[in-house]
């Protein structure tokens, strides 16, 4: 094994449901392990899904709060499968890949400073981390987002790469016509860019 990719998913969704991107990204990546762990807290919205953090009643103002809130329960997910893996020394050798919620969450671990990993890659995201920003400078970061994305605006993924270039982020963003709240082929295709790119340096 040479890198593993941890893949994150939306709220009220299940690992299971980004568990097939693998299929997508990884033949470009040979090595690399693939996690696609279930969210710490049950959806509270009814079904079997599950969440980083609760959106109800969420807004603009409380959601960073949510964020701070949600940290120890995803860094605990995410060391377990770091060390699980046997790269607790090795973070250039990891990846966090996001969805909706996800990449709230990847987002945050990169603006936090705490996980110094080798890529992030946001799949309709939003920067929602609490100040300050303190990233890694070193990680790559790509924010890939649709322009008819009607649950997570297109605007987000702008205004996160304004703020996490501001705070010194290697950040780069793709922005998709004509796609909604969704990972494409295309979308998977410049993910993969990335991750082969960032982790086949981070493993030589």
């Amino acid at each position: 094994m040479t890198a593993l990719v941890i893949l994150l998913h939306g709220v009220g969704s299940r690992g299971a449901d980004l568990a097939g991107l693998a299929g997508a990204l990884g033949p470009r990546l040979p090595g690399a392990a693939f996690a696609s762990p279930d969210a710490p807290f049950a959806f509270d919205q009814g079904g079997a899904g599950r969440q980083w953090f609760s959106v109800r009643g969420v807004t603009e103002a409380n959601r960073p709060e949510r964020v701070r809130a949600a940290r120890a329960a995803f860094d605990q997910t995410v060391q377990g499968l770091v060390e699980g893996h046997g790269l607790a020394g090795s973070l250039r050798r990891v990846a966090l890949v996001g969805f909706s919620q996800g990449s709230i969450m990847a987002l945050d671990a990169l603006a936090s400073g705490r996980w110094p990993v080798g890529a992030i890659v946001a799949f309709s995201g939003r920067l929602a981390s609490p100040e300050p920003l303190t990233p890694a400078p070193e990680t790559r970061t790509l924010l890939i987002h649709g322009d008819a994305d009607p649950v997570m605006p297109v605007g987000e993924s702008e205004k996160a790469e304004t703020a996490l270039r501001r705070a010194g982020a290697d950040v780069r963003r793709r922005t998709l016509p004509r796609l909604g709240h969704a990972i494409s082929p295309e979308g998977a295709a410049l993910a993969t860019d990335v991750l082969a790119e960032a982790l086949a340096g981070a493993a030589a």
